[in-house]
């Protein structure tokens, strides 16, 4: 039986495995969200948690930026509203409240093949991904030459290489490729993976946000 992991679920798993993530906590009402921002450290981003919407973008939910309490606190009460009212259908946990992110958004995925196996996945996120399906596909395992071969073969490689402003950590992107693909390599467990958007930075890279399907029957699941 499979098992999809979820926002600040996800992100936990991820991090538990030793991957780069923005730190995440679930708030459940509004004076959790302005003392979790707080624990946190301003500023930081709020997205509906939920466990019947996968696409958090889709909610129209999402508030960055948030500077203090009273901007925490404003957001949550508008995302709760929101979320309510477009989906009174489906249950709304409460509000993600995450560090406040910063790059050039990239992302990767991972899915099974049935004939081919596991199968790795790197492009630029963002508008990139939804314009010009700017992707790159390897079978897993990966070598570091590979890793290098998938941001260069992208068409946009030049905004990797050259970004408008300051430089990108494009090490860290080739060790967070390789990680991955370690990782799969080491746990058939883990059916699915889509991480996006990761940030790209100077100072390296870090995972926004996660869905990721695994098999509820294994040790996996208990960290």
């Amino acid at each position: 039986m499979k098992s999809l992991l979820l926002g600040v679920e996800a992100l936990s798993f991820l991090q538990e495995e030793g991957f780069p993530v923005l730190k995440s906590l679930l708030a459940h009402n509004e004076d959790d969200a302005a003392r979790k921002a707080l624990e946190i450290g301003l500023p930081v981003t709020l997205k509906p948690s939920s466990p019947d919407v996968i696409h958090k973008t889709e909610t129209g939910g999402i508030r960055v930026s948030l500077r203090d309490e009273a901007e925490v606190r404003q957001a949550f009460r508008e995302i709760a509203a929101t979320f309510t009212t477009n989906y009174p259908e489906k249950r709304l946990d409460g509000a993600m409240v995450q560090k406040q992110g910063s790059g050039l958004e990239v992302i990767v995925g991972m899915l099974r093949d049935q004939q081919f196996g596991p199968v790795l996945m790197f492009g630029l996120g963002g508008v990139f991904v939804e314009t010009m399906k700017d992707v790159t596909f390897r079978l897993i395992p990966i070598e570091t030459t590979d890793a290098k071969d998938m941001m260069e073969e992208l068409k946009g490689y030049v905004v990797l290489k050259n970004p408008r402003s300051g430089t990108l950590d494009l090490t860290a992107v080739e060790n967070l490729l390789m990680d991955i693909s370690t990782f799969i390599a080491y746990h058939p467990e883990v059916q699915e993976m889509d991480l996006n958007p990761v940030f790209v930075s100077s100072h390296g890279v870090q995972i926004c946000d996660a869905r990721i399907m695994v098999r509820r029957n294994n040790d996996i699941m208990k960290g």
